[in-house]
């Protein structure tokens, strides 16, 4: 088994519809990735899922000006994994922020642990949880190829600024994560 515990960033229908204004480009390669990574975390794994508020207040109402659309409630199908993930998800955390790094997935995390991240964006969700966290102590890993951005240049580049972060957070890749020695 892999060290740590696998957060799986927000693997929801509005990211992987491509007719969905949200849509990630490269989807199916950030689940694949994902996928991989599964059976390697047993059940220290969680899912989160991006919700948008019930009254958007603060910079967050322009935001949602921009992108009415996802103005839904929390049960609204554009806000549920993606189908491959709805089965296997375990543990889910929502938020109506970028960022996941909350105290629900703090606590499933512990510490003195490690988070790995994979999911989508590279260039928001995750780049947003991955700075928290480290910014609160946590060793973080960026598996790069279970991940997806806006498109590519994006995702390259939030991948390079993670990487200024090291050693509090070190992007890798499925291969070398799953080749690492167990605990």
């Amino acid at each position: 088994m892999t060290a740590g515990h696998l957060a799986v960033i927000d693997m929801q229908r509005v990211f992987a519809d491509p007719a969905s204004p949200w849509a990630t480009p490269r989807y199916a390669d950030a689940a694949a990735g994902v996928r991989s990574l599964l059976p390697a975390f047993g059940d220290r794994v969680t899912f989160t899922r991006f919700l948008a508020p019930a009254k958007p207040a603060g910079a967050w109402r322009a935001y949602y000006d921009q992108w009415p659309f996802a103005l839904q409630p929390p049960d609204a199908g554009l806000w549920h994994l993606s189908e491959e993930f709805a089965g296997l998800a375990g543990h889910v955390v929502d938020a109506p922020t970028f960022g996941k790094w909350i105290p629900e997935l703090a606590a499933r995390v512990g510490p003195d642990d490690r988070l790995v991240l994979a999911g989508v964006s590279t260039d928001c969700c995750v780049l947003s949880t991955a700075l928290a966290a480290a910014d609160a102590g946590t060793e973080v890993l960026v598996v790069a190829d279970a991940c997806a951005g806006a498109d590519d240049d994006s995702h390259l580049k939030a991948l390079q600024i993670m990487e200024l972060y090291r050693p509090l957070v070190r992007v890798t890749n499925v291969d070398d994560l799953l080749a690492e020695p167990g605990p």
